[in-house]
């Protein structure tokens, strides 16, 4: 796992979010809303968490903290695109758990993350052999 999120993994311009701002398609929750582009390149995060979410810079950075190391555990699974995400001012009461699990249900909506396999603590069913199927020899005979 890369932990690292380098300069190329970036939207940094100020043309770069116009961009994504004006051609991407958008999917919201209450916390943040995310802008998708779809490119060539690999997956790259963009941050808008403005005052009107919170006055405090702390919880601003804790929003932006929480959503970069999120991005970064899932970047290799994502589909190449510029990713820029919105925040709300609900997002500023939210836990770094709630945060990081909006993040990751909207990108399953939006198609840029696979949705997880269905997954559980039973074995896959097997067929059932029907009664008028003899099942030994002796029932056959």
């Amino acid at each position: 796992m890369n932990t690292t999120f380098p300069r190329q993994a970036r939207v940094r311009a100020r043309a770069e979010y116009s961009r994504v701002f004006e051609q991407a398609r958008r999917t919201s929750d209450p916390l943040f809303s995310l802008h998708w582009l779809s490119t060539e390149a690999p997956a790259r995060l963009g941050l808008a968490v403005s005052r009107k979410v919170s006055t405090r810079a702390v919880v601003r950075n804790r929003i932006k903290r929480n959503l970069r190391e999120q991005f970064r555990v899932l970047r290799s699974q994502l589909a190449p695109g510029d990713y820029v995400i919105v925040a709300r001012s609900a997002a500023a009461t939210a836990s770094p758990m709630q945060l990081r699990t909006t993040f990751v249900r909207v990108l399953i909506r939006a198609g840029a993350l696979p949705a997880p396999a269905a997954g559980g603590t039973m074995p896959p069913a097997t067929p059932s052999p029907s009664p008028s199927t003899p099942t030994s020899a002796a029932e056959a005979g």
